[in-house]
């Protein structure tokens, strides 16, 4: 015989659960990319160091 109480107390933790591994997956992709950029960006810093700089506005004559 099945119980009812068991039956709805599990639904809800596998409910709970399935949220938190939803929000615990997006915390890493999140922080995957974030550290994809960052070694991209060092990479390429390194490459081309010349790109790296940020221009400078000439001044206006003023």
């Amino acid at each position: 015989m099945k119980n009812p109480f068991m039956s709805m107390f599990l639904s809800g933790a596998n409910r709970m659960a399935g949220a938190a591994r939803g929000q615990a997956t997006a915390a890493v992709k999140r922080e995957a990319a974030k550290n994809t950029r960052q070694m991209t960006k060092a990479w390429t810093d390194a490459m081309f160091p010349g790109l790296a700089a940020p221009r400078r506005k000439k001044p206006s004559g003023k």
